[in-house]
């Protein structure tokens, strides 16, 4: 399982902006290994999460948000099992 938490993305800036989106997206994918399970937290805008989320589909085999409202959210799931 890798977890990645979307705040570490932009936290030297202190806020995320549009104009640095393809820089968060290289990151995010950095961290990544394919064929991975991965779990989404941080606070982020919206925007990072539906990029992230689009970028990694075919990727990694499963998609989790997890937050502390929320508690663990599967996104998708592309496991045999």
């Amino acid at each position: 399982m890798t977890t990645l938490d979307l705040s570490t993305l932009y936290a030297a800036k202190g806020r995320a902006k549009l104009a640095e989106l393809d820089t968060y997206m290289t990151r995010a994918l950095a961290a990544v290994p394919p064929g991975a399970d991965v779990t989404l937290t941080g606070s982020a805008p919206i925007w990072v999460y539906l990029k992230l989320a689009h970028a990694l589909h075919g990727r990694v085999r499963s998609l989790t948000y997890d937050s502390p409202v929320t508690g663990p959210v599967r996104i998708y799931d592309h496991s045999p099992d």
